[in-house]
């Protein structure tokens, strides 16, 4: 006899049951709302990308390590979307003549890397990417880091909560121009200074040296980077700081780039994080257009709100009432009475089976629908029903006239 396929999910992706994805869509609705306020629009394009998107301008790691890239029938290479910001910047490159600058969009794709999974990193995850487009200045930049401070106080989180670690690329690159590195030294060194949180300090230096036996950090200047963390103060932003080791890993980052931590030390790894890349749209041809932007997954946005007690738990989409049938041949009118009270906003789970109204009543209670109504003959004739709270047992006798209102006012 054959073995039975195994139920797991693929390694390092998650199954979403109706209650963890009422958590996700909850938690999407905070930041759909807290980006319409900014005037952010909503974006999506499909997870199948052109391998050679990303082998321009994204990561090494990810490109040779990370992607999941296959040959479709075609004969074509396709990638899995590990990131958003090419798809991006190809969407505004095909229609940048139409498209009204500045943009403000943002975007909650699911993106796909092969790595291995661990705490904060799985294979799939949500990303929510937010991205303002067509201004160099470093209005733009105060903007997007204001707003990745914004999401998190949205959810409760106040400064003492995390940290906004500031650095720029830009003066990255010149303090490695004057330790002498050469183009390629500049790239390898960038890499390695994106991994130095995960090495020792022995480990980092002794790469560092194989490299460079001059630490180009020596030599940056950080009085613009500065500026920027005073007006953040200025406008609300108490907890950004400047950290010449913030790079990004990103081969297009071209300006400031941050990094948001958690302040608790059991939790030592970035939340989320972002930058400048004015020059990614000009791969397509055309002049550069300035750009900045973050991408937040959701596994560390969890992770930091459960540690913190602040993890949105309503189910928004969960029925408010459980219409039960004293009968079988109740059903069909309690379907029809369900059908009045969805017309009017209601959110009914009906009865289907022959199990008694007790049965019902328990069903009702492991479901977490608040409300049970049995509705039958009786209550056909009299067009009233009592309502009963399952939580406390309370009990209503109303009009069905009323019931919609009750419902929309949560019971």
């Amino acid at each position: 006899m054959a073995e039975p396929f195994s139920t797991d999910p693929y390694k390092g992706v998650r199954d979403f049951y109706p209650g963890d994805w009422a958590r996700m869509i909850a938690l999407f609705a905070q930041i759909r709302d807290t980006l319409a306020r900014w005037g952010y629009e909503e974006y999506n394009a499909s997870p199948l990308e052109r391998a050679e998107l990303y082998e321009a301008k994204t990561s090494e790691e990810i490109v040779s390590e990370q992607t999941y890239t296959f040959i479709d029938r075609g004969d074509r290479r396709v990638t899995l979307r590990p990131e958003m910001t090419p798809t991006l910047a190809r969407m505004i490159a095909a229609k940048r003549r139409e498209l009204t600058f500045p943009l403000r969009w943002f975007s909650l794709p699911n993106v796909f890397r092969y790595e291995r999974p661990q705490k904060g990193r799985l294979r799939e995850h949500y990303q929510l990417n937010v991205d303002l487009v067509g201004i160099g200045s470093s209005e733009a930049d105060i903007e997007i880091v204001t707003i990745a401070s914004e999401l998190l106080k949205a959810f409760g989180a106040t400064d003492s909560d995390f940290v906004i670690r500031v650095n720029s690329r830009e003066l990255l690159n010149a303090a490695c121009k004057v330790a002498g590195l050469t183009e390629e030294d500049v790239r390898s060194y960038l890499r390695l200074l994106d991994k130095r949180s995960k090495m020792t300090p022995e480990a980092f230096t002794a790469a560092r040296e194989t490299i460079t036996h001059t630490d180009p950090l020596a030599h940056i200047e950080a009085e613009p980077i500065e500026s920027v963390i005073a007006t953040l103060r200025e406008r609300g932003v108490k907890n950004a700081v400047f950290d010449p080791g913030i790079t990004r890993g990103f081969d297009y980052y071209t300006g400031l780039v941050f990094e948001v931590f958690d302040t608790n030390p059991a939790n030592p790894r970035a939340i989320f994080g972002g930058g400048r890349y004015d020059g990614l749209v000009a791969v397509y041809g055309g002049d550069p257009v300035p750009a900045i932007g973050f991408g937040m997954g959701d596994v560390t946005l969890i992770d930091f709100l459960e540690t913190r007690g602040l993890l949105p738990q309503t189910n928004a989409n969960a029925p408010h009432l459980y219409l039960g049938t004293p009968v079988p041949s109740d059903i069909p009118a309690a379907q029809a009475f369900a059908e009045t009270l969805r017309a009017e906003g209601g959110r009914v789970f009906v009865n289907l089976t022959e199990r008694s109204l007790g049965d019902q009543i328990k069903d009702a209670v492991r479901r977490g629908i608040p409300l049970f109504i049995a509705y039958g003959a009786n209550e056909v004739a009299n067009q009233t029903v009592r309502m009963k709270v399952l939580a406390s047992g309370e009990e209503t006798e109303l009009p069905t006239s009323l019931l919609p209102a009750r419902l929309r006012s949560g019971g």
